[in-house]
């Protein structure tokens, strides 16, 4: 769609100012240049030298970085151009400095302006490259970050399935399809950039469910949620990281504390655990919170802050700027 309306304005540009051209040529120096001299002929060959130039010979030399052998070429063939037209066409009978004079600015001015906008849609068009091959990047990465995180959560609910189809296989079916509804999630609703904030919500609490069973007489878990979650969406599979987090460096027998909240666009998500004492920050901020610091600088610049803080509790409290 760019490249297309590039292309409008350029024929645009190359339109007017010809019209200013002819304009100009005929009706402003006509006394001087026109009045008894074939006009067509000299702007036929103007148009040849300056789409020859802006096809050819500008992209031929600017590719390989010789600037000064271009100008001198370019100036060469506009005086050989004014002499030619000056003294085989229109046949004035001038000086060599009297044509120069009179025809070589003309000659030289239209070949610069379209020598500057064929290097201003070059420019242009390099940048939209250099802007596109970066959001494939980005997206490429986005896609690695994703695909460390959905093995990993994948891998600890299948674990809980397994326990339970052999200690109580009477409630490995509700199980089952708690985990096909997080399947479904991860396969097919978090492909896209964002995803609906109540979806994202609806995997947590299947998530903490599965905690829950697998925890069983060993953490109290208080998960809450408050705010109105419906108009707002959010980059998929990026709050499980902080909460799997919680679980999984938790100290035995302890409370794990998670809340999720929305005002005024701006969700907060706030995680406390107990930890050991032997634990510390750097223990506790490995991999997956790595993960997640990479996919909010590229997915939430400038609109995300993260605090994490570590003692006998880790707290961990993600603001989002969702609007």
């Amino acid at each position: 769609m760019k490249i297309f309306s590039h292309n409008i304005s350029k024929i645009l540009i190359h339109l007017l100012f010809w019209a200013l051209f002819i304009f100009v040529s005929l009706f402003v120096f006509s006394d001087y240049y026109w009045k008894e001299n074939p006009f067509l002929q000299y702007f036929a060959i103007l148009v040849v030298l300056v789409y020859v130039n802006s096809e050819f010979l500008l992209p031929y030399f600017l590719k390989r970085r010789i600037y000064l052998p271009y100008a001198i070429l370019i100036t060469t063939v506009a005086v050989v151009a004014t002499q030619l037209y000056c003294n085989y066409l229109a046949q004035c009978g001038c000086s060599l400095m009297k044509c120069l004079s009179d025809y070589l600015w003309q000659t030289l001015v239209p070949i610069v302006f379209f020598s500057f906008v064929w290097m201003l849609y070059r420019y242009l068009e390099k940048q939209e490259e250099i802007s596109l091959i970066k959001k494939e990047n980005t997206l490429m990465e986005l896609q690695y970050l994703k695909s460390q995180i959905n093995p990993h959560v994948l891998f600890n609910n299948l674990n809980t399935i397994y326990s339970y189809a052999l200690e109580k296989p009477d409630q490995a079916p509700e199980l089952i399809l708690k985990l096909s509804d997080n399947l479904k999630h991860v396969l097919y609703e978090s492909n896209g950039q964002k995803v609906p904030l109540t979806n994202e919500l609806e995997y947590i609490s299947n998530y903490i469910d599965f905690q829950r069973i697998r925890t069983e007489n060993i953490k109290e878990i208080n998960y809450s949620t408050s705010g109105d979650f419906g108009e707002y969406e959010i980059a998929p599979l990026l709050l499980i990281t902080l909460i799997e987090n919680a679980f999984k460096h938790s100290a035995a027998k302890s409370t794990i504390s998670i809340t999720i909240s929305v005002h005024e666009g701006v969700l907060e998500c706030n995680c406390k655990n107990l930890v050991g004492l032997s634990k510390n920050l750097d223990e506790h901020t490995p991999i997956g919170l790595d993960n997640l610091k990479k996919r909010l600088s590229l997915l939430y610049k400038n609109k995300h802050e993260l605090t994490l803080s570590s003692g006998e509790e880790f707290i961990a409290i993600l603001k989002l700027d969702l609007r």
